[in-house]
């Protein structure tokens, strides 16, 4: 019974985590910057991202360019529930699964009980385990707000890699990370997700 309990209690977490993201039909523009272990980037790439979450089945499309131009370089459409495409965004470390949050609406989580409490960025979490068959990530959520602050993906219980974001800000009228990092853990380099505009589509 505890284990069910704890379970549920796991899994409202999520919930909350979803709830944070617009419900509305959204269209998100921006960049994505590759960078060396200076800083210096190394490549850079525009993408839009329209989600609308209240279509059946729900939808998002991606579409990626070569900075500052109109040249489409990829571009996809993912309906949930359904498969997210694998491996890496052109030759960045930021994968599907970074831009689309799908873990959060994996089947299985539990409570990463020797990491209650830790913090990230000031910030007390309920550290998550997020399951998906042998996929598993680690999220920390913001006990206050139920925010995700940070996710690692996990392979054989080990980090891989992880995705955190650095700063907010208010599109349309609510708070949203616009800044996001992401490292492949060992790579010598990062990519920077950057949210330029966020706009609800009413």
């Amino acid at each position: 019974m505890i284990g069910l309990f704890l379970f549920a209690a796991a899994m409202d977490i999520l919930a909350n985590c979803r709830a944070m993201l617009p419900a509305e039909p959204v269209t998100m523009t921006g960049a994505i910057v590759l960078r060396n272990r200076r800083g210096i980037p190394s490549g850079e790439y525009d993408y839009t991202l329209n989600s609308d979450r209240t279509a059946t089945p729900a939808k998002l499309t991606l579409e990626f360019r070569e900075h500052d131009t109109t040249n489409v370089l990829e571009r996809h459409e993912i309906l949930r529930p359904g498969p997210v495409p694998e491996g890496k965004v052109l030759k960045t470390d930021v994968t599907w699964l970074d831009l689309t949050l799908d873990f959060l609406w994996w089947p299985k989580a539990e409570f990463d009980a020797e990491r209650e409490g830790e913090t990230v960025h000031g910030q007390k979490c309920d550290v998550i385990l997020i399951s998906n068959g042998e996929k598993q990530v680690r999220a920390w959520c913001d006990k206050k707000t139920g925010c995700l602050m940070q996710a690692e993906e996990l392979k054989n219980g080990k980090p891989r890699r992880r995705l955190w974001g650095t700063r907010i800000k208010k599109f349309d009228g609510r708070w949203f990370p616009n800044v996001l990092e992401v490292e492949t853990l060992g790579s010598g380099h990062r990519t920077k997700i950057i949210v330029d505009d966020l706009k609800i589509n009413r």
